[in-house]
């Protein structure tokens, strides 16, 4: 049995490529959005899941809290296989497992003010005491930075910070075990950002949940990882401890992300920024998935996809010209 709270192997999903007459046809290939992925998380644990927009996260995220339904590997949780569940039974762990979406406002139902969107989730959830029900609303709104007031309000009369903190709000009121935060300061103010990572961190040590913080921002997922799995065409190219990362990057991905970071410290190591964008990965793909941008690329590279293994103590990379 895994020791871990939450452990991924061999994740693979696909989405099908249709031609110019659409879905009259069957699909002429299919594009690899995730392609065997494999981490874990522990109780209490940071992971971060950086990469380019486009390479998986998102899917990958969806995925563990049952939004997407895979093609093939496993997500253990609890001693279960969510991949193998079906909607009844996938329902009972939804308390555990909750998410925070990058555009919450369109997530929320703007007919219904804020305490009756948070008190909906506690009734699919059998609490049936009214009063109990705004109690625990009102100091779960307390609890990420709101107030009272904001319970009587109405989403679009939040502002975007406000809106991510009912978020927040709205995965931590039934008391999950692990929240999967997919971009979830992307598009506020720098210093909405930092008041956001903050408080995250806080609900993190004070409930000891466990979060998979997803970003394309690496500088963020340094600030509130413990470890960081570096993401590109949906498979892992690199991870280890946030701060072996940081200090010892080894893939040239990892490099890339880390010399678009505006930080002298990081520039002055003369990483080579990557040009171009990211191809799309059908079933076809041969070779190392980064190949087609990698500065450093040799004919194996094209041919033969490197393995995902550790190369120092906690640290593993996926590349031919690590030993």
């Amino acid at each position: 049995m895994s020791t871990h709270l939450l452990e991924i192997t061999n994740l693979k999903k696909t989405y099908p490529i249709y031609g110019k007459m659409g879905k009259l046809f069957t699909p002429k290939e299919h594009m690899c959005a995730v392609d065997d992925m494999s981490f874990y998380i522990d109780e209490g644990e940071t992971y971060g899941l950086v990469g380019e927009s486009g390479c998986g996260k998102s899917t990958t995220g969806r995925a563990i809290v049952g939004l997407n339904k895979v093609d093939s590997g496993s997500i253990l949780y609890d001693g279960q296989d969510l991949c193998k569940l079906n909607e009844r039974e996938f329902r009972p762990l939804r308390q555990d497992l909750q998410m925070v979406f990058q555009d919450t406002l369109s997530a929320l139902n703007p007919r219904k003010r804020v305490g009756e969107i948070l008190e909906e989730t506690l009734k699919l959830h059998g609490m049936d005491d009214a009063v109990m029900r705004r109690e625990q609303v009102i100091s779960t709104l307390q609890r990420v930075g709101l107030s009272e007031e904001h319970y009587f309000r109405y989403p679009h009369e939040l502002s975007g910070g406000q809106v991510q903190r009912l978020g927040i709000a709205g995965a931590l009121i039934i008391r999950p075990k692990l929240i999967v935060c997919d971009e979830p300061v992307s598009a506020l103010d720098v210093s909405i950002q930092a008041q956001i990572l903050n408080m995250l961190q806080e609900l993190k040590e004070e409930l000891r949940i466990s979060l998979l913080f997803i970003s394309h921002d690496i500088g963020v997922v340094r600030f509130v990882s413990d470890r960081v799995g570096v993401m590109y065409l949906g498979t892992l190219m690199e991870e280890a401890e946030t701060e072996s990362l940081f200090g010892n990057p080894l893939h040239p991905y990892t490099q890339a992300l880390l010399a678009a970071v505006p930080d002298p410290y990081i520039r002055r190591r003369e990483f080579t920024a990557l040009s171009g964008e990211q191809p799309v990965r059908t079933e076809k793909f041969a070779g190392c998935a980064f190949c087609t941008r990698c500065p450093y690329v040799m004919e194996r590279c094209r041919q033969e996809a490197p393995k995902f293994r550790e190369v120092e103590k906690g640290h593993k990379v996926a590349c031919h010209r690590i030993q």
